[in-house]
């Protein structure tokens, strides 16, 4: 048993899962919560056994991970050789289950809808996504021309506004350099 004070004292059977299977196994029978703790007491003990048991057998084996072999030899060599043929049974339920699950994650395959058709869907997306792509762009330079268009607007009438004034400015030379090399 563990120590009290040490981590080990949080590893247990969770109290809701340790219910349920009372529960399912006795619907009947009453079972008091000293019984209950006992119990889980037990079940963290012998999770504890087997698993040790289980890793003596795994480091023999020079593996680093304990394998559901591992802990079938651990049940045998402890003396629970009884319990084998369900435990394998179980064991391939799980597999079964698991196997299962993993098909069932395939959310292409859930959908039902052909992989031809799932493509010819996300081309049509491709192909809108470009044409709203292209209509931004000429939205953005069309911006850009009337930007330009307003400044240079804007550039004119401050030029008409200064030869109205009678304040006339020479244009800028183009090129100051040709203009001293000739």
């Amino acid at each position: 048993m563990a120590e009290s004070g040490t981590p080990e004292d949080d590893l247990s059977v969770p109290r809701a899962a340790l219910n349920k299977m009372i529960k399912e196994l006795l619907p009947s029978v009453r079972v008091s919560n000293d019984s209950r703790e006992l119990i889980n007491n037990c079940c963290t003990e012998f999770i504890h056994l087997i698993s040790s048991e289980a890793n003596d057998m795994c480091n023999k084996s020079l593996k680093k991970t304990i394998s559901p072999e591992h802990v079938l030899a651990a049940l045998d060599s402890l003396g629970f050789g009884a319990y084998l043929e369900d435990c394998r049974s179980v064991l391939e339920e799980c597999k079964t289950v698991a196997a299962k699950k993993r098909r069932a994650s395939n959310r292409l395959e859930n959908l039902g809808i052909p992989v031809e058709e799932l493509l010819r869907q996300q081309e049509e997306l491709f192909a809108r996504a470009r044409e709203e792509q292209a209509v931004i762009e000429q939205e953005e330079w069309s911006q850009l021309q009337a930007a330009q268009a307003a400044q240079q607007q804007q550039l004119l009438q401050q030029q008409q506004q200064q030869q109205g004034n009678g304040h006339v400015q020479p244009p800028a030379p183009a090129n100051h350099a040709q203009d001293s090399a000739t």
